[in-house]
């Protein structure tokens, strides 16, 4: 009986925040201010600045100067949740994730012609679902909040003037809370909450070709990340329940792995004024196949929990465009379109996504030859995704989401 009421509440402590992210699963996109004005086209080719540490390592070898880039996105997600119906009253207001903000950090110091040194902190997976307390299907979703923070210390190497490699491992620190309600057969719900984090290693390759001095292409390697994650679980049931046997705080563990992902594109500088982008980015989300929590010092059935997420691999396909005004303006511009990992079997209120276009709109003001500041916009809007939740104990929940989201990001470089 417990394990039903349990299994979901603790399953997707990692994924189930990050539906409103402007990248599938619970990825994020946003590295690069620079590259989200064009939708992240192009974001493995273009090597326009610091950034490119994180796009395509490789790309540090077209950087003349020292630079240091430091940025902030902040996403703002909105959602309709129309046709509820369950076993449960209450409300939906789809007032569940918060204003969040992204992080970053870059920098690169060419050695010599050749070697180039970097360093970059970013936030490549995470976000945050909090939904109102009265929330209609509550035991099938609740609060979620995660972070994974990742520190790049990287070297590139130029091999000519067309073939240039780059490498670097990636530190990696998840960290994440998730609470849920649960049935606790009195007239208050009883609640579920766990916490855990982990450091584990990873890494990221590239390599960039430059054809000539108007087109290169570009491919990156993002590694997958193995976390082994500790914390606790507690359980807190009103006096009275017949859960009360259960209440506590026990040991708990969580093997998760972040999957890896290709990125590929092109860019072709036609002439002084315009260039154009292309790329595909594929991501192996299969390997979401499931979540099993281990808890200590509890029998069955807490002892062992799972559920089955069954996740498919995802394509992203963007096109972009950046327009050179003179020397100090380059206006940017994009679409993207981003194909939803999760399995309409087992979608949920905690992964309620779709899939997704996203259109971009950015500028760059370079108001010295040492100093470019970035803006970007996008908007996204995805498909509506259709919820159909039914469980013996915690009953069933219905609903269709209606998401879109705004993105807005700030990047300062600064050449020395």
């Amino acid at each position: 009986m417990s394990q039903k009421i349990l299994k979901s509440s603790l399953a997707l402590a990692i994924s189930v925040a990050s539906s409103y992210s402007l990248a599938s699963g619970f990825a994020l996109n946003e590295q690069s201010i620079s590259s989200m004005g064009t939708a992240f086209a192009g974001r493995s080719s273009s090597a326009d600045d610091a950034t490119t540490l994180y796009g395509n390592p490789a790309g540090m070898s077209r950087l003349k100067r020292e630079e240091v880039s430091a940025g902030a996105a902040v996403v703002i997600a909105k959602t309709d949740i129309k046709h509820a119906d369950g076993s449960l009253s209450g409300s939906n207001d789809g007032d569940m994730v918060p204003v969040v903000g992204v992080p970053m950090g870059y920098y690169v110091k060419p050695i010599d012609d050749k070697v180039s040194f970097g360093i970059g902190m970013y936030v490549p997976f995470g976000l945050v679902t909090d939904y109102e307390s009265d929330f209609q299907g509550r035991y099938f979703g609740d609060k979620s909040e995660v972070q994974v923070i990742t520190l790049q210390p990287t070297v590139s190497y130029r091999f000519n003037d067309n073939l240039s490699i780059g490498f670097g491992p990636t530190i990696n620190h998840i960290s994440g809370e998730l609470t849920s309600k649960i049935p606790s057969f009195t007239p208050e719900d009883g609640k579920v909450k766990i916490k855990g984090d982990d450091v584990a290693i990873g890494y990221n390759l590239g390599v960039l070709y430059e054809f000539n001095e108007h087109v290169r292409a570009g491919v990156t390697y993002h590694s997958k990340v193995d976390y082994e994650l500790d914390g606790d679980t507690k359980v807190s049931v009103p006096d009275g329940s017949l859960l009360s046997g259960f209440q506590g705080k026990y040991d708990a563990g969580l093997d998760i792995t972040t999957p890896e992902s290709v990125d590929m594109s092109l860019t072709y500088d036609i002439n002084d004024q315009w260039t154009v982008y292309a790329g595909s980015t594929w991501t192996r989300w299969s390997r979401l196949e499931d979540i099993t929590v281990n808890n200590e010092g509890v029998t069955a059935p807490f002892e062992t929990i799972s559920e089955e997420q069954d996740w498919h691999d995802t394509w992203a396909h963007a096109i972009g465009a950046a327009y050179r005004l003179n020397k100090q303006w380059v206006l940017r511009a994009g679409l993207a379109v981003d194909q939803s990992p999760a399995n309409n079997t087992h979608r949920s209120p905690r992964i309620p996504t779709g899939d997704r276009k996203i259109f971009s709109l950015g500028a760059g003001w370079s108001p010295t030859d040492d100093m470019t500041i970035d803006v970007a916009y996008s908007y996204l809007k995805e498909d509506d995704a259709k919820l159909d939740n039914s469980d013996p104990l915690r009953g069933n929940y219905s609903s269709t989401y209606e998401n879109s989201a705004h993105g807005l990001g700030a990047q300062v470089t600064y050449r020395f």
